[in-house]
C-alpha cells in the first residue's frame, strides 16, 4: 500500500483480518492477511492448545467454525504497535459478537459476546505486512453457552 505508514498498513492488516469472518471471506482476504504458516492462540475460548497451520488449514478451521453463526460482528481497536525491522509486534482490543439464527435460540438468548486482546506478530513481506502468529486474551464473554448450541444443531 504505497504511501502508508507501517502503523497505517498494521491498522488495516487487522481489519482485513476482522473483515474474514465478519463478510464469509474466506478465499481472497486470507492471502491479504496471513502468512503462509500461521500459529493460532484460541485457548482462552476453548479452542483447546496453539497450533501452527498452513494458512489454508487455519481457513478451513475459520469457515466450519462461523458456518453456525447468522452473523458476526468483531471490532479491533486502540492498536499499541511495535515495529522492529521487518517484525512487528501488535496489542490490540476485540469486541467480538456472534449470534445465532433464531431456529437456534431466541433473539434475546442468541448472542454469544467476547471481549479481550489480541496479541499479534506481523512480518513485512514482499506483499505488505502479513500475520503469522495470533493470540486471543478473552477478558470477558456472555452466554458462552451459546457457542457451543450452535456446534449442537444437525448439518
Amino acid at each position: 500500500m504505497a504511501g502508508l505508514t507501517d502503523r497505517e498498513e498494521l491498522v488495516e492488516l487487522l481489519a482485513r483480518y476482522a473483515s474474514i469472518a465478519d463478510t464469509r471471506d474466506f478465499d481472497e482476504l486470507p492471502e491479504t492477511v496471513f502468512a503462509d504458516r500461521v500459529t493460532c492462540d484460541f485457548e482462552s475460548v476453548g479452542a483447546g492448545p496453539p497450533i501452527e497451520v498452513e494458512r489454508d488449514v487455519f481457513m478451513q478451521q475459520l469457515r466450519t467454525f462461523f458456518a453456525d453463526w447468522q452473523a458476526t460482528h468483531h471490532a479491533i481497536t486502540n492498536h499499541r504497535i511495535r515495529v522492529d525491522g521487518d517484525v512487528a509486534s501488535i496489542r490490540a482490543h476485540l469486541h467480538a459478537q456472534h449470534w445465532l439464527p433464531p431456529d437456534v435460540a431466541p433473539q434475546h438468548r442468541n448472542r454469544w459476546l467476547v471481549v479481550g486482546f489480541y496479541d499479534d506478530e506481523a512480518v513485512r513481506t514482499p506483499d505488505g505486512w502479513r500475520l503469522r502468529k495470533v493470540r486471543l486474551t478473552m477478558t470477558y464473554e456472555e452466554r458462552p453457552d451459546a457457542s457451543m448450541e450452535a456446534k449442537a444443531q444437525p448439518d
